[in-house]
């Protein structure tokens, strides 16, 4: 099979293109990386590996990619040296082969949990086990630009974030920066593909269709990355606040939408939280407030994310500012993951952050 110009790009220019690979490619999430990094303009995609699928196109695994790509599959032990890597790993996997990765890209992107916690006790705390290459953990960025986009520009090692993290993240940071917060519990609500394209008992059709199903009421080990970025690390005065996190599976594919109810430590009304908002996101490319009077849409709604690298944003009151309801919605595959991912790549190469995301998503879906 022959790649059309549209696939491969014009011969012009891609000799000055970084040199990407996808290593572990055939997930949702890799997918998603190889999906965005075919229409970057300063990316060449040289090799995407799978285990499982060697030798076989990648658009039979991505039908989506259909006509986009005439790649392969690689090997693992095929992959060779490059600009970067995404690494796009199953839990624990990244961690055990780092020191192979770095020999072959000075820059790393993973998108895994390997690396998001750099405090070795509190690794172990979340996954009941001793972190495989502890002496690695302080060298990664945590790879959420609204959080770290300084230490992101330049850096050669960036993490992944959780997708539920990122939406508790993007719910409570302006709260935690003006260190307004006493209290949180954060109800989130997620979609399938948060699990990956394994095959279980519980993604069984007739088990999962028509779901709605508590399946971590407390204790999930992403409330770690939020009480590391917003309590231990946001160096802004917000100190620490109790939080609490329950997680449901709902019929959704794509899609995380995190409620979080926050008892302020005094009285906030509907001006100053305005005002605590747009001064923490009104300048941030993929961040939108979404507080409407009217319409079907006041308030952030997963299903219209589909596919785009936004974080929606809104919030009402109740209870003379006793109580505020802060709502944040993402696809869980893009802001969750390969998009966040995509948009450390661009500031770790110092290209426009916005660089291959701006697809703005389908409205009817």
């Amino acid at each position: 099979m022959s790649e059309s110009p549209a696939a491969s790009g014009s011969a012009r220019g891609v000799a000055s293109r970084a040199r990407v690979s996808i290593v572990g490619g055939s997930g949702y999430g890799g997918g998603e990386v190889l999906r965005l990094l075919l229409d970057h303009p300063h990316v060449e995609v040289a090799q995407v590996t799978s285990r499982q699928q060697a030798g076989v196109f990648v658009h039979s695994i991505h039908p989506n990619l259909r006509g986009r790509t005439s790649l392969q599959f690689v090997r693992p032990d095929e992959l060779q040296a490059c600009d970067a890597i995404f690494l796009c790993l199953p839990h624990g996997e990244a961690s055990k082969q780092i020191e192979k990765y770095t020999a072959l890209a000075p820059r790393i992107v993973d998108l895994s949990a390997d690396f998001r916690l750099r405090d070795r006790a509190s690794y172990q705390k979340w996954y009941e086990e001793a972190h495989p290459a502890p002496a690695w953990l302080d060298r990664f960025v945590y790879g959420l630009p609204e959080l770290r986009r300084n230490q992101l520009r330049g850096a050669k090692l960036a993490s992944g974030v959780g997708c539920n993290a990122t939406a508790m993240n993007m719910a409570l940071l302006p709260l935690a920066k003006a260190g307004l917060i006493e209290r949180a519990i954060c109800d989130i609500k997620v979609g399938s593909s948060e699990a990956g394209n394994a095959v279980s008992p519980g993604s069984h059709h007739p088990e999962r269709a028509g779901a709605v199903r508590s399946y971590a009421p407390a204790g999930h080990r992403h409330a770690a990355e939020v009480e590391q970025e917003l309590m231990n690390d946001l160096g802004q005065g917000g100190g620490t606040f109790d939080l609490h996190v329950s997680i449901t599976s709902v019929e959704l594919v794509r899609g995380v939408l995190c409620t979080a109810h926050v008892f302020p430590k005094r009285p906030l009304d509907e001006k100053e939280l305005w005002k605590v908002y747009r001064e923490a996101y009104g300048k941030e490319p993929f961040v939108r407030l979404v507080k409407d009077r009217v319409g079907v849409y006041r308030f952030p709604e997963p299903k219209i994310l589909a596919g785009t690298n936004y974080a929606d944003v809104g919030f009402a009151v109740e209870d003379g500012g006793k109580r505020v309801v802060v709502m944040s919605a993402i696809d869980n595959l893009m802001k969750g993951a390969a998009g966040s991912a995509v948009q450390c790549l661009n500031l770790m190469m110092d290209w426009p952050e916005t660089t291959g995301l701006t697809f703005s998503g389908l409205h009817p879906i």
